[in-house]
């Protein structure tokens, strides 16, 4: 699950939230939100997992999360960060 995509690599939506469902299922010891749960409201995200989520998607998806993207809306729902994860790659921005 750690490894990094190949940037060219098409990925789907539903690949996409499989990884992320895996992500929150280790870092909230199995307490994963569904695809459209806002994961900041129920509590289970603080600062740090909010950071650690951000790496994650950077080093799993091969794309850069600059400060423009850290627009709350990219990353409160699991829905949310797969369409961001898409859109920055169909883009081509690694």
């Amino acid at each position: 699950m750690g490894s990094r995509q190949p940037a060219k690599a098409e990925l789907s939506a539903e690949e996409i939230l499989a990884d992320l469902k895996g992500f929150f299922a280790t870092a909230t010891t199995g307490d994963t939100p569904g695809p459209d749960e806002d994961y900041f409201a129920l509590g289970l995200v603080n600062s740090l997992l909010a950071l650690e989520l951000v790496a994650h998607v950077e080093r799993r998806f091969g794309i850069e999360v600059g400060l423009a993207d850290l627009d709350l809306d990219n990353f409160r729902t699991l829905n949310r960060v797969t369409e961001f994860v898409r859109r920055k790659r169909s883009a081509g921005v690694s």
